[in-house]
């Protein structure tokens, strides 16, 4: 079967599609037959041997997907629709995926959707209900909202009765997030100047960064009194931004970080946790995943570098099979 895989971790452009032999599921395992792979960070470092995880080369990338069930145990019978996660290998013709890590697809929503699922909803959700205790009613800040886990944290906030003010670069990444589902949208350069006037004064709930570098002291000072800053990631690439403690005592605000794989991967069963909390909201539309651009599976590479280059709108897929 066909299977995109770093031989040399030297980057998105090196990237080979191969022969690999068939998994084979264990008992507790699923076997899926792959219909798209969503495009994600993790790809991008794991291409590059920047992950914290590092596996040995050659290794299939891949980390979420969307397909119908081969084989399973209980509860995943034979042509199941359904979306997984892995670390790695989720980009390939078929996978092998733990049960605690597949997740029935709804109807209504597509494969292309059900790939851009996993990862960034339940990053979104362990961010904003886990990490950043969400209130309904309380207002959140979204950076990069109009990339993949930018647009679910828009609807997962939503979906728990918060206002969500998205902050992006240009006009065209506003219209995505307005679609989102965002109550308002603001450019990044001086954004904190017009966070302040939307919300007349008072400050933001919830700060949710996934950009860090330049943004993170102005979203800060955009905190409302016990605010709390989510940094998610630093896709601004600008190095790891640093704080004065003493801002947060002043203030009665925080920053926490979020490392959703890291937290959900030792707790075997809190994802099936999450899919089922979000199934309420993506039954009543509220989670629609907004898809961008599709690439074939010998496009891997270039989606990765169309991601790396921030020329994205929501979630990339690649197809594997139509």
């Amino acid at each position: 079967m066909r299977a995109v895989q770093v031989i040399t971790p030297t980057g998105p452009s090196d990237l080979e599609v191969r022969d690999v032999e068939e998994p084979t599921p264990g008992p507790d395992d699923v076997l899926v037959e792959v219909h798209r792979v969503g495009i994600s960070f993790p790809d991008l470092l794991l291409s590059r041997g920047e992950y914290q995880l590092k596996p040995e080369p050659p290794f299939t990338l891949g980390v979420d997907f969307a397909g119908t069930v081969v084989s399973g145990p209980e509860g995943y019978p034979a042509g199941l629709r359904v979306a997984g996660v892995l670390p790695h290998g989720g980009a390939a013709e078929r996978v092998v995926v733990p049960a605690v890590s597949c997740f029935p697809l709804p109807d209504g929503l597509s494969y292309d959707e059900g790939a851009a699922l996993p990862m960034n909803y339940l990053t979104a959700h362990f961010a904003l209900v886990e990490r950043g205790g969400l209130g309904e009613g309380e207002t959140v800040l979204v950076h990069g909202a109009a990339g993949g886990v930018g647009t679910a944290s828009i609807q997962v906030a939503k979906g728990y009765g918060a206002r969500v003010i998205a902050v992006v670069s240009t006009d065209e990444k506003a219209a995505v997030a307005k679609q989102a589902g965002a109550d308002e949208t603001v450019l990044v350069d001086g954004f904190k100047d017009a966070v302040k006037e939307l919300t007349g004064g008072h400050g933001v709930d919830v700060v949710l960064d996934v950009v860090g570098g330049d943004v993170f002291m102005d979203s800060l000072r955009s905190l409302a009194p016990q605010g709390r800053l989510l940094v998610v990631g630093f896709a601004a690439g600008q190095g790891i931004p640093e704080v004065k403690v003493n801002r947060l005592l002043l203030n009665n605000v925080d920053v926490r970080g979020v490392g959703w794989g890291a937290y959900a991967m030792v707790r075997p069963g809190y994802m099936q946790e999450q899919w089922r909390a979000l199934e309420p909201l993506m039954a009543a539309g509220a989670i629609k995943p907004p898809v961008g651009a599709s690439y074939a599976l010998e496009d891997f590479g270039r989606a990765l570098v169309d991601m790396d280059e921030r020329r994205t709108l929501g979630k990339s897929v690649v197809r594997v099979r139509d």
